[in-house]
C-alpha cells in the first residue's frame, strides 16, 4: 500500500537526496558526467542566511520521489520578479501519478504568493514528453529565443578583457 504524497519545502537535512536527484536528471538528460555540484555547495548556497536557490521536494512517506529546484530572477520589462525553475525531476518510478503536475501548481502558487509576473524555465528540445507535458499546464514554448551562455575559464577571460 503506498504512502500519501506531500509536498514540502527542502531542508539543509535534504542535501544528499537533492544531490541525487541532480545526478539522476544529468543522467536522464545525457550529461552525467556534467555534474560537478558537493553537499557542500547545495548547503552553503541553499540553507545559508541568504539562499541563492529554493528545492521543493515531492514524498511519498518518507521516500524523495521529486524535485523542483528553483530561484528568483528579475524581468526588466515587467519590473517584477520572475520565478525561474532550474530542474524539474520525477524518478521513472513514481511518473505518471501527478507528482510533476503537483509541484508546478505549487510552484506558480509561490510565484503568486511573491509578486512574481513570470515563472519560467527551460526543456531540452529533444524531450518531447516534458514538451507535451508543460503545454498542457498551459505553458508557452518560446521557440525564438535561445540560451546563451558563458561558463568557466571563459567567465575568467571575458571579465579580463580589453577593447
Amino acid at each position: 500500500m503506498s504512502s500519501e504524497l506531500t509536498i514540502r519545502a527542502a531542508t539543509a537535512a535534504d542535501v544528499e537526496d537533492i544531490l541525487a536527484l541532480i545526478r539522476e536528471l544529468a543522467e536522464y538528460e545525457r550529461a552525467p558526467n556534467e555534474v560537478t555540484a558537493t553537499p557542500a555547495d547545495l548547503l552553503r548556497d541553499g540553507f545559508g542566511q541568504n539562499p541563492r536557490f529554493h528545492v521543493l521536494l515531492a514524498c511519498e512517506g518518507n521516500r524523495v520521489a521529486a524535485f523542483a529546484f528553483y530561484f528568483y530572477a528579475y524581468s526588466t520589462w515587467r519590473a517584477q520578479p520572475t520565478l525561474y525553475l532550474e530542474d524539474l525531476f520525477v524518478r521513472p518510478a513514481y511518473r505518471r501519478r501527478g507528482l510533476g503536475v503537483m509541484l508546478m501548481r505549487r510552484l506558480a502558487e509561490e510565484a503568486m504568493k511573491t509578486g512574481c509576473g513570470r515563472f519560467q524555465w527551460q526543456v531540452l528540445d529533444w524531450n518531447e514528453p516534458a514538451v507535451r507535458f508543460y503545454e498542457t499546464l498551459g505553458a508557452k514554448i518560446l521557440r525564438e529565443w535561445w540560451t546563451v551562455r558563458v561558463e568557466g575559464d571563459a567567465i575568467a577571460k571575458l571579465a579580463a578583457s580589453r577593447d
